[in-house]
């Protein structure tokens, strides 16, 4: 991979993993586990990865915005 590459796949690597961090919160909330899902019927489980998904995007959002407030804030993007 090169420097190039690795910076393009960096910040989504790191979102992806933002992501099922908030999936894991979220199902921790209620008590399970991400290798919990496989012991539940498939229909429960979609439905609980649903929400947790839906629970995921919208904290991701909430980041999000907060980052382009803390940019405005500032006077525009950080110096790359």
């Amino acid at each position: 991979m090169t420097e190039q590459e690795f910076e393009d796949q960096s910040p989504r690597m790191a979102q992806s993993h933002l992501e099922r961090a908030y999936m894991e919160e979220y199902l921790r909330g209620l008590g399970l586990g991400l290798d919990d899902l496989r012991l539940l019927p498939t229909a429960q489980a979609r439905e609980l990865l649903r929400a947790a998904s839906t629970y995921a995007s919208m904290r991701l959002s909430e980041v999000e915005t907060r980052s382009h407030l803390v940019e405005e804030l500032h006077g525009g993007p950080p110096p790359m």
